[in-house]
């Protein structure tokens, strides 16, 4: 991707603009880690890039920034510029576009994230940021206190990125994190949500909760139960767990998930029953938060004589012929009967054997 990214940045040169790449991706890039997306900084203005990228747009928010999908790789392109007094402890309310990479980068969060790639190659590093990277540090850009002042969200960044990386925090990170925790409360569900799902999904996700935890940021984020979260490999199932979802931003069907979630960790996960009614998956997560052995409770999924209604060797209308009835209720409770006496082998699932039985057992109801 490296290359592909020179060819952009060479192509803003070219135009004699000023292009560096930026942030994260050179971050991961020093670190050996694969990046999806790619800042680039540069002293051309939003109007000039999309001169130069007819294909860019503006994102939703703006802040001075083009949006271009090329070689396969969204870029966001940003101007330099100096930012002013912050809104609400998150957005400037005034930028500066400027001609300086150095004064760019003092805007920026954490010096791991103000290392520079230059249309040559070379890696440009006013700030420390690759000692950082050594040490495994996470240290703010200029005045901690300050810059978590201004945004917020840099308290869930520091966290998210000492997790995600296996870092630590600096002292001054540490101590600013402890007195601007309070505005956690002031940032929008869906920002906190976006930093904590990748905290989640890390491989390192017991230590962002216990840091979480150690700061006291479960109040002002309002994860009551965030230390009763057992670690699991599916993210659904720690939200599952800290039932938020009347805060928290939740598509329908995660949240039914994360409901059948916290019924079944309270069935047996390798129960017949369970098992079909809930899924392999919802029982592999509650199970796997439990402690139990996941490759059982998929062998006892597979080895389900049925794995859904339409399994069943009746038919609707086949036992409403049985039983002489138009359609009811009382299907309902037929196929609930069926179903748990042939997962428990009670029954063989034969037409014959059920229809007899049905007309046995439900001809009188």
């Amino acid at each position: 991707m490296l290359d592909k990214a020179l060819k952009l940045i060479k192509e803003l040169t070219e135009h004699n603009y000023k292009a560096y790449i930026v942030g994260g991706f050179v971050r991961d890039y020093l670190l050996g880690i694969e990046s999806l997306d790619i800042d680039v900084c540069t002293n051309a203005t939003p109007r000039e890039i999309k001169e130069v990228f007819p294909e860019g747009f503006l994102p939703t928010e703006d802040y001075g920034s083009v949006i271009v999908n090329k070689y396969g790789i969204r870029f966001e392109i940003t101007t330099f510029r100096k930012e002013f007094t912050y809104q609400d402890h998150r957005k400037p309310v005034e930028i500066q576009y400027i001609d300086d990479l150095y004064q760019d980068l003092l805007r920026r969060d954490f010096t791991i994230n103000t290392i520079c790639i230059d249309e040559e190659g070379e890696v440009i590093d006013f700030l420390g940021g690759r000692d950082d990277l050594e040490r495994k540090i996470i240290r703010s850009v200029g005045d901690a206190d300050e810059k978590f002042n201004q945004d917020a969200l840099r308290i869930l960044r520091a966290i998210r990125f000492a997790t995600v990386l296996d870092f630590q925090l600096d002292e001054e990170v540490v101590e600013a994190i402890l007195k601007h925790r309070p505005l956690l409360r002031e940032l929008s569900y869906q920002r906190k949500k976006i930093e904590l799902d990748k905290m989640f999904v890390s491989g390192h996700a017991e230590e962002g909760i216990r840091m979480l935890l150690e700061y006291h940021m479960d109040k002002y984020l309002e994860l009551d139960k965030l230390n009763e979260v057992e670690y699991t490999n599916s993210l659904i199932g720690i939200w599952s767990i800290l039932n938020v979802e009347d805060k928290y931003p939740f598509s329908n069907n995660e949240k039914e998930l994360m409901k059948d979630i916290r019924v079944a960790m309270k069935l047996n996960n390798y129960d017949p029953v369970a098992l079909y009614k809930y899924d392999l998956y919802v029982n592999s997560v509650a199970g796997e938060m439990k402690g139990l052995d996941k490759k059982k409770i998929t062998e006892a999924y597979n080895n389900l004589v049925i794995h859904s209604r339409g399994d069943l060797a009746v038919s609707s209308e086949e036992i409403m012929e049985c039983l002489h009835r138009e359609p009811g209720e009382y299907l309902s409770e037929v196929y609930e009967d069926i179903e748990r006496e042939v997962l428990y082998h009670r029954l063989a699932n034969q037409k014959e054997i059920l229809l007899a039985y049905i007309k046995e057992k439900f001809t009188s109801i």
